[in-house]
């Protein structure tokens, strides 16, 4: 790519800029009569800003001819890139202050359909009697009654409106207890997890502190413990002997008598049971 062919590429660009000025000048001045309602030239904004595009494009070529040609492109690509977000930027303005006009527009003909029917209720209703008795009192007091039921109807609407906000107020401010809340519970719920690991470390180091007490407890017993005399230990094994020799003769006693006390058992039920037969079969005599 030439310096030639770029030079060609920022003038097309040029071009095209000038031909989309209209487009851009529309929706800035839609911008500002809507911000501003106040009239203002703008065949002159029109040209002044027109007269600073052709002033930019004129000093372009006086500061693009000291650079590359890979510079010019970055350059006329950032200009298009700008052009095209200030586009759309212009494009979303406008298109909300159309959507809404559209709705004043709308509320604007709701209004004018109520004053229409209004104004043929009133002339259905007082105009036709008025016309009959012109100048009466019953005329006068229907046209008070008419104003007064239109102001009462009107203080209902508003009332009931008012109630509808109120009741949406209070919707919203009820999601937003409920949101507050669910995020307590949420917390709650984390703080009792939080608590019950808590206690199971509690529990572990109680543990660990009870075994290291007896641990403690059995090494100072164990470093006061004193080995007795030899002839002492000698006694005391030869009376343990004799005691287990002792319990074991007592064992075989119970053994013995245990026996015994099953055989005289048994010959006191045959004899129990011989008495009962001898019983019945010959009663005791009367």
């Amino acid at each position: 790519m030439t310096d030639d062919d770029t030079d060609t590429t920022v003038s097309e660009f040029q071009i095209a800029e000038e031909n989309e000025l209209p487009v851009i000048q529309l929706f800035s001045l839609v911008e500002e009569l809507r911000l501003n309602p106040q009239p203002r030239s703008g065949g002159n904004q029109y040209h002044q800003m027109r007269g600073r595009r052709k002033s930019k494009s004129r000093s372009g070529p006086d500061r693009t001819s000291s650079l590359s040609v890979d510079q010019k492109c970055d350059l006329v690509r950032k200009e298009l890139e700008d052009t095209k977000e200030e586009i759309r930027h212009l494009r979303a303005n406008a298109e909300r202050d159309l959507q809404h006009h559209e709705a004043i527009i709308e509320e604007a003909e709701i209004r004018m359909a109520e004053v229409q029917k209004a104004m043929q209720e009133f002339e259905k209703d007082i105009l036709k009697t008025i016309a009959k008795k012109k100048g009466s009192i019953l005329a006068t007091q229907k046209v008070l009654k008419y104003i007064e039921d239109a102001n009462r109807r009107r203080k209902e609407e508003v009332g009931e409106a008012l109630h509808d906000v109120d009741f949406q107020q209070l919707k919203i401010e009820n999601a937003q207890f409920l949101e507050t809340i669910e995020g307590r519970n949420q917390e709650l719920i984390r703080l009792k997890l939080s608590s019950g690991t808590t206690l199971q470390v509690l529990n572990s180091y109680k543990d660990r502190a009870k075994a290291e007490a007896l641990n403690k407890q059995l090494r100072k017993q164990m470093a006061e413990f004193r080995v007795p005399p030899v002839m002492t230990y000698v006694k005391e094994k030869i009376f343990n002997g004799d005691l287990e020799k002792t319990i074991r003769v007592w064992e075989r006693k119970v053994e013995i008598a245990e026996m015994s006390l099953k055989g005289y058992r048994k010959e006191w039920n045959k004899m129990k049971a011989t008495n009962e037969k001898l019983l019945l079969i010959s009663p005791p005599e009367k």
